[in-house]
């Protein structure tokens, strides 16, 4: 199963470093928190990556044509040819493709236009800015076991961002913007998606947490796995220095690997 990264927007709220770089290129221990997303990821098993790029997209291209180098013990011989001997690999098994999906694209047109790089299979969507210590195989087994079009990872945190109702089955029953009243889950990301999510994106302009998510949960088509453990965002500057500091310290509760 491959894992979608959206990490094609401009990241305005860290605008303190998103000016320079792509905010999921923004660094948390000297790497960037795509790279910890990634991580976690390959640390179950899943290494074949697809990366909605956008805003400042060569910034990721260039991170990964290094990365092998960056990665690995090298000793370049001028002497023979310009010869190049890698002694130790310390990179990661993974497959990457880039995608260009538009600078303007909303997140619904971005994973549509990814479509033809998932080999018609389910897949894996998660955002290029928050990690957690969920886990990616109980998600998965979860997700096929309730059978439904769509799993979104479902955490509760201050609230920010829409909001998600969930039933005693885990069935969300509502998809929607947040209210002063609400303490409900939210979507967290790590979500597992069906081929047929593709039907309920229309075009670049659509927003996947608006009509896709919104209309499977009227289609009782989407399922929320309840995680109760570690999620941040890092939405501003602030969330970056707690995970900095948290990373730091080596109680960074995302590093399963």
């Amino acid at each position: 199963m491959k894992v979608v990264i959206l990490a094609g927007g401009f990241g305005t709220r860290i605008s303190e470093e998103s000016h320079l770089k792509p905010k999921p290129m923004i660094e948390i221990g000297d790497m960037p928190i795509l790279w910890h997303i990634m991580k976690q990821y390959s640390h179950y098993g899943y290494n074949d990556f697809v990366i909605c790029c956008g805003y400042k997209q060569h910034t990721i291209k260039e991170f990964f044509a290094d990365y092998y180098l960056h990665r690995s013990d090298i000793t370049f011989d001028f002497t023979n040819k310009n010869n190049m001997i890698v002694h130790s690999n310390f990179s990661e098994p993974w497959k990457v493709t880039l995608v260009d999906t538009g600078l303007n694209t909303m997140t619904g047109g971005r994973v549509k236009r990814i479509r033809n790089y998932l080999d018609n299979e389910p897949f894996m969507l998660t955002y290029g800015d928050g990690v957690s210590d969920v886990d990616i195989n109980e998600l998965v087994k979860f997700h096929n076991e309730k059978g439904k079009m769509a799993t979104i990872t479902a955490i509760r945190v201050d609230q920010k961002f829409g909001v998600i109702d969930v039933d005693d089955n885990d069935l969300i029953m509502s998809f929607r913007e947040k209210t002063k009243e609400d303490g409900s889950y939210i979507n967290g990301g790590f979500m597992v998606l069906e081929q047929g999510i593709f039907d309920l994106i229309e075009c670049d302009e659509t927003v996947f947490e608006k009509y896709p998510l919104e209309e499977a949960a009227r289609s009782r088509e989407l399922n929320a796995y309840k995680h109760d453990g570690f999620w941040q965002c890092m939405d501003t500057m602030r969330d970056k220095l707690l995970l900095e500091k948290l990373w730091e310290n080596g109680a960074a509760p995302w590093k399963v690997w």
